[in-house]
């Protein structure tokens, strides 16, 4: 059995990488896409995980297929498409290590996943299931994403949601809401960032408050990434806020991947069952996301950002007494 499958996309990240000698920027390829960063965070502290979306029938496709490969991630349900090419994205970085992205992706290769692409088995042999929204900005992603979700619910996975928000690929925050919000009913763990709180709520600030107008629509567990300032919980039983854990960021890409990777991941390998978690048991969770999540930061790329889990273990060991309850 797997424990965390992942639908979406895949892509390549070229970030920044100096300068040549008569200054023009170099860009090095990494290997992205939220699903696949989480999935490589959680195949690092021992979950077993498999990704399914679609990247083109390309040189980058099969980089990104040997990747997540040696990452330990089960490649089984990545489909390749000869008519569109593997995604590009290109991040942008500013001094303090936050990015911004420009996209190649018209369409990109996993916009084009069919629902007859998707691996209902694996989908069928997991404990939980994790899609994004970046899948749902188009068809047929969005309906093979639709299809994937109710799949994982007729076979009772706990289903993880990412409503990743990024403005080039949307038309405005009003189609991202459309999409994200009807789908929060059949949504067992939800992770937003600040903006995308206050986007899905008008709710400023990634407050509990915000948490709980989420809760109040289907997820049992919210959590609230908030950068450099920390991370809040809301789940049975209890409402905690974690701390940052004090690093030095170099590139930010896939930070909340790693931090949800980091949850999931530890919440798998501890049976993944809801109702058989306690309030200790999710602080312990949200401690090791803050950590996963802290880490990434000191890494370039998103994927790549994934590091040594007994590094990770000894960072939440840290942060686990720091966590207070609201």
């Amino acid at each position: 059995m797997y424990d965390i499958t992942a639908l979406g996309e895949i892509l390549i990240d070229f970030t920044p990488g100096g300068e040549t000698q008569d200054g023009f920027k170099l860009f090095i390829r990494n290997p992205g896409g939220a699903p696949a960063n989480l999935l490589a965070q959680a195949s690092a502290c021992g979950a077993r995980t498999a990704f399914i979306g679609k990247a083109g029938a390309d040189e980058f496709g099969s980089y990104l297929r040997e990747t997540l490969e040696r990452h330990g991630v089960d490649t089984g349900g990545l489909r390749f498409d000869p008519r569109a090419g593997t995604t590009l994205a290109f991040v942008h970085l500013r001094e303090d290590g936050e990015r911004s992205f420009s996209f190649y992706r018209d369409p990109g290769a996993d916009v084009l996943l069919t629902p007859e692409e998707v691996d209902l088995a694996r989908i069928a042999d997991s404990r939980i299931f994790h899609f994004g929204s970046l899948s749902l900005t188009r068809d047929p992603a969005r309906a093979a994403t639709r299809a994937a979700l109710a799949a994982a619910r007729g076979k009772g996975a706990v289903v993880s949601f990412d409503p990743n928000w990024r403005p080039l690929l949307w038309d405005g925050p009003g189609p991202f809401r459309e999409q994200s919000l009807p789908l929060l009913g059949g949504v067992d763990i939800l992770k937003v960032s600040e903006t995308e709180a206050e986007i899905l709520t008008g709710i400023p600030g990634g407050t509990f408050a915000a948490a709980r107008a989420l809760s109040a629509l289907g997820p049992r567990v919210v959590l609230v990434s908030l950068g450099a300032e920390g991370a809040r919980l809301l789940a049975p039983g209890v409402e905690a806020f974690c701390p940052p854990h004090p690093v030095e960021p170099v590139d930010t890409t896939g930070a909340g991947d790693s931090f949800l990777g980091g949850f999931l991941g530890t919440f798998a390998l501890a049976g993944g069952r809801l109702e058989d978690t306690g309030p200790g048991g999710w602080k312990r969770f949200l401690a090791a996301g803050a950590a996963a999540g802290a880490l990434a930061c000191t890494r370039k790329g998103g994927l790549g950002a994934a590091g040594p889990w007994p590094e990770t273990e000894r960072v939440a060991a840290g942060l686990l007494p720091r966590i207070v309850s609201a």
